[in-house]
């Protein structure tokens, strides 16, 4: 083409010029090759667009950007208010002028739009995050009831709290924490049932959390939150996967909190009633409600109870009854039995651990082995007493009927201590232990301040015979 018939480039402006050098510089352009960067003409507007690669919607986008570049330059609008109006035919659009905003949208996975004279910036939340489906929890499953659970993506999780609570009295409160992870955190709760107090408190801590990133999710979170009595073993927080259960919670005046990446939410405040509880109690009629949760309640006091009793029985045979003379050992042991107790105790949980790290393909055979070599040949080597053994495998199967671990572990550092103060002690030892478990457990406190035991302690008849008794489902009174 000769010279002097070809077009005159158009130059982009010196203010836009100056905003993409400011984002490019700042998203490390020429490093990050997720993060995609084009310049493009609409109408007789310069503009620049930045998103993240798997975070957009192709089809969708590929659209609205058709859209705008068939708009003719007469027709075009000349600021970004008016852009967002009739010019862009998507629903979730918005404006900011703030960098700090823009650029926290943009690592969200907006959609960013710089146009050359608009004063603002157009966002276009159109992202999408990579998720897994929506199916039953392996921690929660229950044998009757709905058999979805939460996902990784916040969005999803208020989602299926919406399918449950149709009302215009639940509240989802965005929120997000961490200086480079900028979390999402979501306060879900109905306004006229949840205690305003609490709500404020928790509002404001999350506000107020000065950390680089929550990098373990919710956990992160939580030790946020409560930084009071670390060394108390006993949940603070509930969690779940289920969303029925998230939703009763809600329904029942509870704060639950939803955190993106994290499968669960956490249920606020927390006694330990609540923590005993499961969905299967209201799955099932109220008296079969009532018996799981009675057995429940039995089998971990029991897990508690068992090797410590045991042990102070062992030490003084003589106040074992006639009619119980059969739990005493048939032969004297290799092995102390304190020490036989406390190895088992890290036995067990290293076949959890290794079970949690096993293929599937090789669960089976090898669990075959571990009940065989740890069970009948630890046995007969004498190392392990075979009541010992008992004993410790009704403590490590029941620990299984509480979907909670943090309590499972709980019971078990204070069995271990038992064990312990018992070995050193005898009977002293021994009620010393009882003395430091029911200490543990008065002097906890929720995190609304309220005490642990309630409503044991302070005494309410009605809650504490509906902590005990199944009766009328929550989220279901009369209004």
């Amino acid at each position: 083409m000769p010279q002097n018939k070809q077009p005159k480039l158009v130059r982009i402006s010196e203010k836009l010029q100056q905003n993409m050098q400011y984002v490019d510089e700042l998203m490390g352009l020429e490093t990050n090759f997720d993060i995609i960067h084009r310049v493009i003409r609409l109408g007789d507007t310069d503009a620049c667009m930045y998103l993240i690669d798997g975070f957009c919607k192709d089809e969708l986008m590929q659209k609205i950007l058709q859209y705008l570049m068939d708009l003719k330059a007469e027709d075009f609008p000349k600021d970004a208010h008016e852009m967002s109006k009739i010019a862009i035919p998507y629903v979730e659009v918005d404006l900011d002028d703030t960098w700090e905003k823009i650029l926290g949208a943009l690592l969200s996975g907006v959609f960013v739009l710089l146009l050359d004279g608009y004063e603002k910036a157009v966002l276009i939340d159109a992202r999408t995050y990579p998720a897994r489906g929506v199916e039953e929890p392996d921690k929660d499953k229950v044998l009757r009831g709905s058999k979805d659970g939460f996902v990784e993506t916040v969005v999803f999780n208020t989602a299926l709290i919406r399918r449950r609570i149709r009302s215009t009295d639940l509240h989802m409160e965005m929120l997000n924490a961490g200086e480079n992870s900028r979390t999402d955190i979501v306060l879900c709760y109905m306004e006229s049932r949840v205690d305003p107090k609490l709500l404020t408190q928790i509002r404001e801590r999350i506000r107020s959390i000065q950390v680089d990133a929550l990098a373990m999710n919710q956990e992160s979170l939580a030790e946020c939150l409560y930084q009071r009595k670390w060394y108390n073993p006993f949940p603070k927080f509930k969690y779940t996967e289920r969303p029925d259960t998230a939703a009763a919670q809600v329904l029942e005046g509870n704060l639950v909190i939803l955190v993106d990446n994290s499968p669960s939410a956490m249920i606020l405040p927390t006694t330990i009633f609540d923590v005993v509880e499961e969905a299967d109690d209201y799955y099932f009629p109220p008296v079969t409600g009532t018996y799981l949760r009675l057995t429940r309640f039995l089998i971990a006091l029991l897990t508690y109870f068992v090797t410590p009793t045991y042990l102070l029985l062992m030490n003084h045979r003589m106040w074992i009854p006639e009619n119980l003379e059969f739990i005493i050992l048939k032969e004297d042991p290799n092995v102390p039995l304190i020490l036989q107790f406390l190895l088992l105790e890290l036995a067990i949980d290293g076949l959890r651990l290794a079970a949690v790290n096993t293929p599937n393909m090789l669960s089976t055979p090898l669990s075959v082995m571990a009940a065989l070599v740890l069970g009948e040949f630890s046995v007969e080597s004498g190392w392990f007493s075979s009541e010992v053994m008992l004993a410790m495998a009704f403590v490590a199967i029941a620990n299984y009927t509480q979907a909670n671990y943090e309590l499972g572990y709980a019971l078990k550092f204070m069995r271990i201590l038992n064990l312990i103060l018992t070995q050193l002690f005898g009977i002293l030892g021994y009620i010393a232990g009882l003395i430091i478990f029911a200490l543990a457990l008065l002097t906890n406190k929720t995190i609304s301040g309220q005490s642990y035991l309630y409503p044991l302690i302070p005494f309410d008849r009605a809650k504490m015979r509906n902590r005990f008794f199944r009766g009328r489902m929550p989220g279901t009174r009369k209004m």
